[in-house]
């Protein structure tokens, strides 16, 4: 992707990237026990490019239309500190997002997969789908990754923003000393 490209300048606004769950940090399996207690999986490669990410001065937010204590667990893991489960209005949960954390919409980006995740995505400086997003989602995506949900689809989120701002040799250069 070129340094000039709409998708970069977009990037290099961004203070704040806001992810879904389902479909996006996994890959929209879920797997619920006989005793009702839901499990999700996440990849681990997604994990580190989180941690990386924030490392790099972005901070991270979830917005989930589930609840669950596994993506509690996961934001606490990945150093995700604002989070909003069991959402019936993205946008609505979006907003209160920008007050609090005193950023434009702009300097948001939106990673979803499916058309409840829209309104956000629409609102946000960045939007962006996973492969397997519905086509709506994919329509209004500024950026689709090649990666699939839950199997490294964040991570590719985090670097490109992080090349973007040209934070990403800084953050490589620990694992070459």
């Amino acid at each position: 992707m070129s340094e000039s490209s709409p998708v970069v300048e977009r990037a290099k606004r961004i203070k704040v990237i806001i992810f879904d769950v389902d479909g996006v940090m996994t890959d929209g399996s879920l797997m619920i026990g006989d005793d009702g207690q839901e499990y999700k999986s996440f990849h681990s490669l997604d994990g580190l490019g989180m941690k990386l990410l924030k490392a790099s001065g972005v901070e991270m937010a979830i917005i989930t239309g589930r609840t669950s204590n596994v993506v509690t667990k996961r934001a606490e893991t990945t150093g995700i500190a604002h989070f909003y489960q069991g959402v019936e209005d993205k946008l609505e949960a979006f907003e209160d997002l920008v007050r609090k954390m005193n950023v434009s919409p702009e300097e948001c980006a939106f990673m979803g997969d499916d058309v409840v995740d829209l309104p956000p995505m629409r609102r946000a400086g960045l939007a962006i789908a996973v492969p397997s997003a519905t086509p709506l989602v994919k329509e209004y995506a500024h950026y689709t990754t090649q990666a699939q949900a839950g199997r490294g689809a964040v991570r590719e989120a985090c670097e490109l923003l992080m090349k973007a701002q040209g934070t990403f040799d800084a953050q490589m250069a620990q694992f070459f000393k």
